[in-house]
């Protein structure tokens, strides 16, 4: 892809997606026009970057599930969810090829980026490296588990679609921080959870469908 044509799609993206979108927050939408979506994907997807649909990065393959980034309206909003301020630490949960990192990078201090899969934490390594982020660290482990030792956080972020929040993630936010995720069903829903002293409160905020992030599939019994 051409710059100038990555320029202009990511120009189109902002002003037809994003602004359109209730996303009010002029540092996101200064973010999403600065960060290259395209560097984040496959050589084989670059020319979709900027496509208003949820974006697939991987299909599932034996043991490894599938991957995705969100469609830029969704998670423009998913991010002004969160409230961030440049002084935020923020832990990215899930960051896959390091998309959602960029643009948060360029809203808080801090972003600790968890990735399960040690393959997209490398690639998100180094991409993040090559454009020239400092304020962030790409960190392998669990999804579910959070990443404790860097927190606790002002925000949580969940860039995509889960069936529960465990308990363990909640608890490593900072009292008055927020965790965003979207909640998945039909329709799924963009979901900020908020914590006040020992407890959290919960709301839906809008309707919007994700890509799965693993790891917080609810445990099932079966009856025999």
């Amino acid at each position: 892809m051409a710059k100038i044509d990555a320029a202009t799609q990511r120009m189109n993206m902002v002003e037809s997606q994003v602004r359109p979108s209730d996303v009010t927050d002029r540092r996101i939408i200064r973010a999403m026009l600065e960060v290259p979506r395209e560097a984040f994907v496959p050589t084989a997807l670059k020319t979709l970057a900027y496509m208003d649909d949820t974006l697939m990065l991987a299909k599932a393959e034996g043991a490894s599930p599938a991957r995705g980034l969100m469609a830029p309206r969704a998670f423009a909003k998913l991010v002004q969810l969160a409230d961030l301020s440049s002084d935020s630490v923020v832990l990215d949960v899930g960051c896959a090829t390091g998309y959602s990192t960029a643009v948060i990078a360029k809203l808080a201090q801090t972003v600790v980026a968890l990735e399960a899969d040690a393959v997209l934490a490398e690639t998100a390594t180094k991409t993040l490296e090559s454009l020239g982020f400092d304020n962030v660290a790409v960190v392998t482990g669990s999804h579910d588990a959070g990443y404790a030792s860097e927190g606790p956080y002002d925000a949580i972020v969940v860039a995509g679609a889960v069936e529960e929040i465990p308990p363990v993630l909640l608890d490593q936010l900072k009292d008055g921080g927020r965790l965003v995720a979207v909640i998945a069903g039909v329709p799924g829903r963009a979901t900020v959870w908020r914590r006040i002293g020992r407890h959290y409160d919960k709301r839906a905020a809008f309707e919007a469908s994700a890509p799965a992030v693993p790891g917080f599939e609810v445990k099932r019994e079966f009856v025999f």
